[in-house]
C-alpha cells in the first residue's frame, strides 16, 4: 500500500509550521517531521487508525499525532490519500 500526501495535506503542513514558529521555531519544526511519517507507517496497517466520529464512515480514518488529526481515506487496500492535517481543538464537519 502506499501513503500519498497530496497538495493540500503539503500546504496544511507548512500553515502549521508558520504558526507554530512565531512563538517556537525548534517545536514547530519537531511537528512538521512527526506529521509526514504517520501516513507513511499506515500503508502497513491501514485500519489501525481509528474512524472520524464527523463522518462514520469506516474508510474516513485518523491518526493522532502530538496535537494534530491526520484525516485518510483508505481507497483500496493498496492505496490511502491524506485528506486533512487539522489541530485537535478545530472542530471538522462533513460537507452537505
Amino acid at each position: 500500500m502506499k501513503g500519498s500526501l497530496d497538495e493540500y495535506c503539503y500546504r496544511s503542513t507548512w500553515s502549521i509550521n508558520g504558526y507554530i514558529s512565531q512563538t517556537s521555531p525548534k517545536y514547530a519544526q519537531r511537528v512538521v517531521d512527526q506529521l509526514p511519517g504517520a501516513p507513511y507507517r499506515l500503508p502497513h496497517f491501514p485500519f489501525s487508525g481509528r474512524m472520524v466520529p464527523e463522518y462514520k464512515l469506516n474508510e474516513i480514518r485518523e491518526v493522532i499525532e502530538g496535537s494534530y488529526r491526520i484525516i485518510y481515506l483508505v481507497k483500496t487496500e493498496e492505496q490511502i490519500e491524506v485528506l486533512a492535517v487539522v489541530h485537535q481543538s478545530r472542530n471538522i464537519h462533513p460537507s452537505e
